[in-house]
């Protein structure tokens, strides 16, 4: 019997990477984005190479119950792939996936139950990814990290679609820049979306205080809860897909309207970029072209100049 140390040893050989065997991004990939179709994984890892150099070793990796896979309906047969009870406990302490253990995915039932948003978001992911290619920039399969939780006051938390982590390359300068990205699939009321930014806005202001001390008024301190993640606090960016452009043009008017009436959003957005831009125009355009409004209500513009 094959075990899983002599599979990844065996699918490495098959096509090596200068940085880590392909079957090993694989499992990272899916551990980091819980799920993934055939075609996002080619686009992700190996764009330039033929779609069997993908497809074969996520097959191999299923025949070893590495993998599994959930089939779309009314896709042609597409293939979304998560990892199984065996992969999970595989990656768990892989350096890729330190300070985030993968979880499995345990029937075809669940996964389909996950899939419309989770591959949404990792449309998006790759619009970015597309796009920092085309231009030279650093951002990689891994430096987008969805579902991550932070907390708020009164014992509540914040789940943010993604995070995500970009180095822009630009005159020989760099620059790292750093978003909370909430894709939306116009499933929720438009009210409900633009309320996501009054949470951001607690988490930027949000200082614990010690016990016995009165909670200062000001809205925001040398100790926010954030600093222990980021040295700034990210621009938060939505990114709207799943109905008319009638109908997304308004939702981000409901974005900017929430930045200019509600107190503590207001004050957030003229320290921190807020943007929203549609999915589609990111996939056609590029995230670093003018289809980002700034939720300050101004001109469109790049991602990058919020």
């Amino acid at each position: 019997m094959t075990t899983a140390s002599e599979t990844l040893q065996g699918l490495a050989g098959r096509r090596p990477s200068p940085i880590e065997p392909l079957p090993h991004q694989l499992l990272a990939v899916l551990g980091q984005h819980r799920m993934a179709t055939t075609n996002q994984l080619h686009a992700l890892l190996r764009p330039g190479a033929a779609r069997q150099t993908v497809s074969a070793p996520l097959n191999k990796l299923r025949r070893d119950s590495l993998v599994d896979y959930t089939v779309l309906p009314q896709s042609n047969r597409t293939r979304a792939w998560y990892l199984t009870i065996e992969g999970a406990r595989l990656m768990k302490d892989s350096p890729a996936l330190r300070g985030r253990p993968p979880y499995p995915i345990n029937s075809a039932t669940a996964a389909s139950l996950k899939t419309p948003h989770t591959l949404t978001v990792v449309r998006t992911h790759l619009a970015f990814v597309t796009d920092a290619r085309r231009r030279g920039d650093e951002h990689g399969h891994l430096d987008w990290t969805p579902e991550i939780s932070h907390p708020l006051s009164d014992g509540e938390r914040i789940i943010t679609d993604a995070v995500m982590h970009y180095t822009l390359l630009e005159d020989e300068e760099r620059t790292q820049l750093r978003a909370f990205v909430e894709v939306d699939r116009a499933t929720m009321g438009s009210e409900r979306l633009a309320s996501k930014l009054i949470e951001y806005a607690r988490l930027w202001s949000y200082e614990p205080q010690p016990v016995g001390r009165p909670r200062s008024r000001q809205p925001a301190a040398p100790g926010a809860v954030w600093l222990r993640w980021y040295p700034v606090f990210p621009r938060v960016l939505f990114v709207l897909t799943g109905a008319s452009r009638y109908v997304l043009d308004n939702r981000i008017s409901d974005l900017q309207a929430m930045a200019a009436e509600h107190p503590l959003v207001g004050t957030l957005a003229r320290q921190v970029p807020l943007g929203a831009a549609i999915l589609e125009d990111l996939e056609e355009r590029g995230p670093t072209s003018d289809v980002w409004a700034p939720l300050t209500g101004s001109g469109p513009r790049p991602w990058t100049e919020l």
